[in-house]
């Protein structure tokens, strides 16, 4: 059900979210029905309690969904060399269908070198070199989970995207320029005309405002205030900054005053990016079993 707040039609992630993990788990029964065991391996190095936290909901939401969920717990002061070894032994692992390196991770270890050392096609956040080059060329393969979520969301709610004008505040490698490829592509719930702005253009505000749905992601608290949107446009926010665990948007709550419709603070597009996760590990699933 959406609700309304100032005019603005709410976009609430959670009704996206359960029709996406619906479908999770009648995949997953099915491969179950075959004979197949789904399984997503986690690794967690060191003792961050958030990092800890957001491993036990999704090892929680992977024994819901049907989902084994092997575990590895490294030691803060791991050596890179060791972290590979558990990529590559989770890599060997037939039984292993889709793996998730939590970030971040402690700081003398390179992540970057890890998520290259995982096979592509066990790699659930959609993240690897070679799936963002898969993307960029139309290929088939796992989606980055969040620019995947925003456009399952959009979906979900009946905004038109095709032919659109969409504005992307944020260039980052994990959600502003993975979601441009993503939303520009020629589907029913893409096709959009898609420019990617940032906070180095010093007018990016003439951008945003012409934008019939605006994306935020540019990890900068409230960046996106009311004088920055179209009136009416569909606004989605994504981008988001932690101050311990207090969550801080980058869109103004004042917005939607202006909006047609809008991402709550919470609940928005956080929950569609979990259950992309999955939908990407039981693809991993389904590919390794034809």
């Amino acid at each position: 059900m959406t609700t309304e707040t100032s005019g603005a039609r709410l976009l609430p992630g959670a009704p996206v979210a359960e029709a996406v993990l619906a479908d999770v788990r009648e995949r997953v029964a099915k491969l179950k029905g075959r004979g197949i065991q789904p399984s997503l391996a986690t690794i967690l190095v060191g003792d961050d309690d958030a990092s800890a936290g957001y491993i036990r909901i999704k090892q929680k939401q992977a024994g819901e969904l049907g989902f084994e969920s092997p575990h590895r717990h490294l030691s803060g002061d791991v050596t890179q060399a060791d972290l590979l070894k558990v990529i590559a032994e989770f890599n060997d692992d037939k039984a292993v269908h889709g793996v998730l390196i939590q970030y971040p991770i402690p700081a003398h270890l390179d992540y970057d070198a890890a998520l290259q050392t995982l096979d592509p096609d066990k790699d659930v956040d959609g993240m690897h070199p070679l799936n963002m080059g898969r993307l960029a060329v139309g290929l088939p393969g796992p989606l980055p989970c969040t620019p995947a979520g925003i456009e399952a969301l959009l979906a979900h709610h009946g905004v038109e995207v095709s032919g659109r004008e969409v504005v992307i505040l944020g260039r980052g490698a994990t959600l502003g320029r993975p979601l441009a490829m993503l939303l520009a592509q020629k589907r029913p719930t893409a096709n959009a005309a898609v420019t990617v702005v940032h906070t180095g253009v010093k007018d990016w505000p003439r951008y945003t405002q012409r934008a019939e749905i605006l994306i935020a992601a540019a990890g900068v608290p409230n960046i996106i205030q009311p004088e920055h949107v179209k009136p009416g446009a569909t606004v989605i926010g994504a981008g988001v900054r932690y101050e311990g665990r207090r969550l801080l948007p980058d869109v103004d709550e004042a917005c939607a005053a202006v909006a047609g419709a809008i991402t709550p603070r919470l609940g928005g597009v956080g929950p569609t990016t979990v259950a992309m996760l999955f939908r990407n590990a039981v693809s991993a699933a389904e590919r390794a079993n034809p």
